[in-house]
């Protein structure tokens, strides 16, 4: 087969080439043919159409994506933001955190287990590549219905993958969230988040600096999978009669992954890379042209050179393969047999594929003849920008307007009881335990808090208190209904969530999972949604430190409810001192914590009871959420919570079916006077938290709140010795009969 070289490019201006094949725009690939002032090779053609993806380059959310730093709020503690493979936070005594959450939604419908454990190495290699140990990892998944067909196919695979990487990698699975919705049906939601910790003065970069220094390509070798693999898959809506545009998933091999790991943070700790990058969405295209780009300007590579899994791919194949488990590094001459003895040590294969220049081109030769010549700059950064049209969905007034008020409500005990087990039992908020059961959640012995706590907690190193805490959070009805409102509810849960464990929140990372942005009304929702999260997120103070776009999310012409997924890190001072989520200390008060109001859009109610969906979303106030934040680290801190637990989907009586079942622990309640007991038990007001306290704690915590202004109510007590949730004048409910509701829907679905 004869190979497509710079002169023949050169030579054949009129040759054809399958650009619309690899998703390019015709107008796109005649900038790549202004650029060059020809032709590009089908080497270059690959590489351009790759990093010119939508999810490469951002081509459609880039405009918008600017709010987060131009809205960004000032904060001493960010040392890297976006733009880099994670963000990086500074948490104290110089320790710094890098997190980061991405999707790997579509390649999981095609292959749920390897898409999912792909999922996990290609944000875990993130995590690494900034001079981090990776130290923990969580999920946010969502499904199509759960009886659906396709749902016993595809969750299985996404929890194995999930479990088995992150397992096999020694990694603890410390939260993350599932969730059940019929606009996921044929389009699962798969974000993996990780975390790492490292030195402040430790970070490394993904740039090539120094003319001379050499280029290295080590890790796996290069196989067939997953060519073009991420990069086309998320550029592509899935059709309903068939698998177009669907090529093959990545493998991964985890046990490889562990080792990369190690024998990478022995490079650091030698310091023996100017830069460093991984090798994921569009491989060694990405690899090339964004560490060439981020660095002196220039590279020369000998593509021929690359270790092959198999010897018959040709070196458009080779640029577009996303094979796992591959890192690309930058190297001094003087440090290069250092770096090389350390990989042998751990058995890792590296090679020299590479120099880097000062010409401000990236040059690629195979066996000698030159087949890529092109400005790095414009394959990795000044991709085409577009201005997509942004329409309200024609039915947004008309779902606003139809609240639901009218929808029948439960009005005695007996029916209330009945809710609250219907609810508790339904898909969303039953026991998820069948699932993170297949994930380690305790390895590496610094797990302080996990699944299914309000967020994950875990102390940095053994030679400290210090933690961090962690937790994922979104909602599309939510979002649907309102996308500006739905993302900043996603924030305050999130911070919620890390506040309720006693951590301060420090920082977020994201993941926008849309339809297709060639919808104007999907480009509606992520646009208001956008505008939501950086409104928010400037005014909670916490910076966006990075994070995925994820459209194309649909199949067909109907797209998922828009659902961005927020993750939020907080710091903790002394992990010994957070706050658990069950009741567990027999006579301990029951507080809430806020304001309820009647508010059932989008409610859980509304969905699980009536299958209905529509008003408006419940009412955001991040004041309130940084009042409530504030009273939950400080009481944390002083030692006077005996539990916490979040209100969020399903209102107060989710929170206290979860507080009681945590421990087995009973409570009796007796519901604030005068209020509605259907709006008290199951609103889903937010800003709202439920606490216990020991009654020798009761004055000092009721003071606490009284000093910064925060509604408190007194609701009940903690009764250890009779296992029954009963709220006063309505309903007793045995904890067993709770338990048998609550946890056998999974396992009952899935065996």
């Amino acid at each position: 087969m004869s190979i497509d070289t710079v002169e023949n490019a050169a030579n054949t201006p009129d040759q054809p080439q399958p650009f619309a094949e690899l998703g390019m725009k015709e107008d796109e690939y005649a900038r790549v043919r202004e650029i060059l002032g020809r032709r590009p090779t089908s080497s270059e053609l690959a590489i351009y159409s790759v990093m010119w993806s939508e999810h490469c380059s951002y081509k459609s959310s880039r405009a918008h994506l600017k709010q987060f730093g131009d809205k960004a709020p000032q904060t001493a503690a960010l040392l890297v933001g976006p733009g880099e493979n994670a963000g990086v936070v500074d948490v104290g005594e110089g320790w710094a955190v890098t997190f980061k959450i991405e999707s790997h939604n579509h390649p999981s419908y095609v292959e749920p287990h390897q898409g999912a454990a792909t999922g996990v190495g290609g944000i875990v290699r993130d995590i690494l590549t900034m001079g981090a140990r990776p130290v923990a990892v969580m999920d946010s998944l969502r499904f199509g219905r759960i009886d659906a067909p396709d749902t016993a196919r595809v969750l299985p695979g996404v929890v194995t993958g999930i479990g088995s990487y992150g397992n096999c990698l020694g990694l603890p699975n410390v939260g993350g969230e599932v969730y059940f919705d019929e606009s996921y049906a044929g389009n699962p939601l798969v974000n993996a988040l990780c975390v790492g910790v490292m030195r402040t003065d430790g970070i490394k970069l993904a740039k090539a600096d120094g003319p001379g220094n050499k280029v290295v390509l080590f890790g796996a070798r290069t196989g067939g999978d997953g060519i073009g693999g991420a990069s086309v898959l998320a550029s592509a809506t899935f059709e309903t009669e068939g698998k177009t545009k669907r090529p093959s998933v990545q493998v991964g091999d985890p046990f490889a992954e562990k080792v990369l790991i190690e024998c990478c943070l022995e490079i650091f700790a030698a310091d023996l890379v100017v830069g460093i990058q991984d090798l994921g969405a569009a491989g060694l295209s990405c690899a090339t042209t964004e560490l060439a780009a981020a660095g002196t300007g220039g590279m020369d590579v000998d593509l021929d050179l690359a270790p092959l899994r198999d010897p018959t791919l040709v070196p458009e194949e080779i640029l577009m393969s996303e094979s796992q488990e591959r890192m690309m590094a930058v190297v001094t001459p003087e440090h290069l047999d250092e770096f090389l003895a350390v990989c042998a040590k751990w058995d890792v294969n590296a090679t020299v594929i590479g120099t880097v220049t000062d010409t401000g081109r990236l040059r690629m030769r195979w066996h000698g003849e030159q087949i890529v010549d092109l400005p790095p700059r414009t394959a990795a950064h000044e991709g085409p920008v577009y201005e997509r049209p942004i329409e309200k969905p024609y039915d947004q007034d008309a779902l606003n307007e139809h609240d639901g008020h009218d929808l029948p409500r439960p009005r005695n005990g007996s029916a209330m009881r009945a809710t609250l087990l219907r609810l508790a039992a339904g898909p969303n908020l039953a026991d998820k335990s069948w699932i993170t059961d297949q994930y380690d959640r305790f390895v590496m012995g610094n797990t302080v808090l996990a699944q299914p706590e309000d967020a994950g907690v875990l102390r940095l190193d053994e030679s400290t208190c210090r933690g961090i805490a962690l937790s994922t959070d979104g909602n599309g009805r939510y979002t649907r209904l309102d996308p500006y409102a739905g993302a900043q509810l996603a924030l305050a849960e999130a911070y919620r969530n890390v506040a309720t464990t006693g951590a301060r929140p420090l920082a977020v990372t994201n993941c926008l999972n849309f339809g297709s942005p060639e919808d104007p009304a999907v480009m509606w929702q992520f646009t208001e949604a956008v505008r939501g999260l950086a409104d928010g997120c400037l005014t909670l103070g916490v910076p966006v430190t990075g994070g995925n776009v994820s459209f194309y999310n649909q199949t067909g012409s109907t797209p998922i409810l828009p659902t961005p997924v927020i993750g939020m890190l907080g710091v903790i001072d002394d992990v010994a001192k957070r706050t658990p989520q069950g009741f567990r200390t027999d006579a301990a008060v029951v507080y809430l914590l806020g304001d309820t109001r009647d508010e059932f859009g989008g409610s859980e109610w509304a969905h699980v009871v009536h299958g209905y969906l529509g008003g408006q979303p419940p009412t955001v106030d991040l004041a309130r959420e940084q009042l409530l934040a504030g009273v939950l680290i400080d009481a944390a801190r002083d030692g006077l919570l005996d539990s916490a637990h979040d209100l969020a989907e399903g209102g107060l009586a989710q929170a206290l079916v979860e507080s009681c079942l945590r421990r087995d622990a009973g409570v009796r309640i007796d519901l604030p006077d005068g209020a509605d007991p259907f709006v008290a038990l199951f609103s889903e007001s937010t800003g709202r938290a439920l606490v216990s306290v020991a009654r020798s704690e009761e004055v000092r915590f009721t003071d606490l709140c009284a000093e910064r202004g925060l509604p408190v109510a007194r609701i009940g007590v903690v009764d250890l010795l009779t296992p029954a949730l009963e709220v006063h004048d309505l309903f007793n409910l045995p904890l067993r009969e709770l338990r048998t509701a609550w946890a056998a829907t999974i396992p009952h679905q899935f065996g």
